[in-house]
């Protein structure tokens, strides 16, 4: 049960991250918000980590460097899918590859969730599905000028290649040993950092925000912080296809913000994803 709400609450923080970053991606490119994030969030876990003790050993070390890479690599395959395809399909896909692919290594490497757990897992990957189903608004329109996107072979892989590498991410996550506190999460951050660095530098777009969408990197980043940290210990105390499926729930929260702070209408679709979401939840506790 701990691991569960671990999980929810890893995803209720990344929902909200990806709610602030899209604000403030409305204003600047989104590389941009994640530069400054990623490393900020290397300084908060820096500060907060002798608070929770623990030793890094050489599995540990290893293990967050490739979850962390794999995570840069992720986010900077999904913004350039989502740079040239259509939200609508580019989202769910890759929601649903996160979702499902650490279920089937889960259930792959001997773990048997108890019947109701599978129900659950079934609901939730619908509810993702649903969920991360968007439809172009005027704000998209107006970021991409008015030009059609497309779900080209090119951006089928980028969509294809992120919901893999946030996949293997989690996976990567949940084979860190336990007893080293927070610190896995700092080597973490450190190599997605010296990723998206690396990205923004070879894309021109190594310029830190300024004004409000600084601060709303600097709010992404403490969310980063806490939703890594609740992830890392639900895998370490819960199974990889439970908990991965949980944490992927968190289009739900962005959807949530949207409806209820910027008034944004969601379709029935979404509507009964959330609803699922709930009930997959319920199931897997259960």
């Amino acid at each position: 049960m701990t691991a569960i709400a671990l999980a929810l609450v890893a995803a209720v923080g990344y929902g909200v991250s990806d709610f602030i970053g899209g604000v403030a991606s409305r204003r600047v490119a989104a590389l941009r918000i994640v530069i400054v994030s990623y490393p900020l969030s290397v300084l908060i876990v820096l500060l907060v980590a002798p608070f929770f003790g623990g030793s890094l050993t050489a599995p540990a070390v290893w293990w967050a460097l490739a979850s962390g890479i794999a995570a840069g690599l992720a986010v900077w395959w999904f913004y350039l899918a989502l740079a040239s395809g259509p939200m609508a399909v580019v989202s769910p896909l890759t929601a649903v590859l996160v979702a499902g692919i650490p279920v089937v290594v889960g259930i792959g490497i001997g773990e048997r969730p108890g019947a109701l757990a599978f129900v659950g897992i079934a609901l939730a990957l619908v509810a993702v599905v649903l969920v991360s189903r968007e439809s172009p608004d005027s704000t998209t329109e107006e970021i991409t000028g008015g030009r059609e996107l497309r779900f080209t072979a090119t951006v089928a892989w980028l969509t294809v290649g992120s919901g893999v590498a946030f996949a293997v991410s989690f996976i990567f996550l949940h084979r860190i040993p336990e007893g080293g506190g927070l610190w896995p999460i700092v080597v973490s951050r450190v190599a997605a950092t010296l990723v998206v660095w690396l990205v923004a530098v070879a894309a021109r777009l190594f310029s830190p925000p300024r004004g409000e969408p600084l601060r709303l990197a600097v709010y992404v980043s403490f969310l980063d912080v806490i939703s890594s940290s609740a992830m890392l210990f639900a895998f370490q105390s819960g199974l990889l296809s439970l908990v991965s499926v949980i944490g992927s729930l968190y289009p739900a929260a962005t959807v949530l913000l949207a409806m209820v702070m910027l008034g944004e209408r969601v379709g029935r679709l979404q509507q009964v994803g959330m609803v699922l979401a709930l009930g997959a939840v319920a199931l897997i506790a259960v």
